[in-house]
């Protein structure tokens, strides 16, 4: 069985910084992009960041210049470094990764649990 597990949430200060990491994990499988969405209460989920296994990025224009997305493929893992985080960013993070297991001949997306991110004003 393949899944996403996340870690690296928390409660911050505005202006502070946070980690999150994703690790995908499982028997056998392949993986290609991976992501981060967000989604605060009452609104929808939304696009943090994605990038491809060779480290090409994309990012929403709210989080361009202060967060940073990158991955270790030899780890199957992705980071996403927040900085100059703000009240607004206060949501819980999911990470998403296209998958496709070994016993299987086509790709999905995958999410994880999901990981609270607070910041206080």
């Amino acid at each position: 069985q393949v899944q996403l597990v996340e870690s690296g949430g928390g409660l911050v200060q505005a202006g502070g910084s946070l980690k999150l990491s994703c690790r995908a994990s499982g028997d056998c499988f392949s993986i290609k992009d991976m992501g981060w969405y967000r989604q605060a209460p009452g609104n929808q989920r939304e696009l943090v960041a994605e990038i491809t296994r060779q480290s090409m990025t994309r990012y929403a224009d709210s989080m361009r210049g202060r967060f940073t997305i990158s991955r270790d493929n030899a780890r199957n893992t992705v980071y996403l470094q927040m900085n100059g985080l703000k009240p607004d960013d206060t949501a819980v993070y999911y990470c998403q990764a296209q998958l496709k297991p070994c016993s299987t001949s086509s790709w999905s997306a995958y999410w994880g649990q999901g990981a609270q991110v607070t910041v206080s004003s």
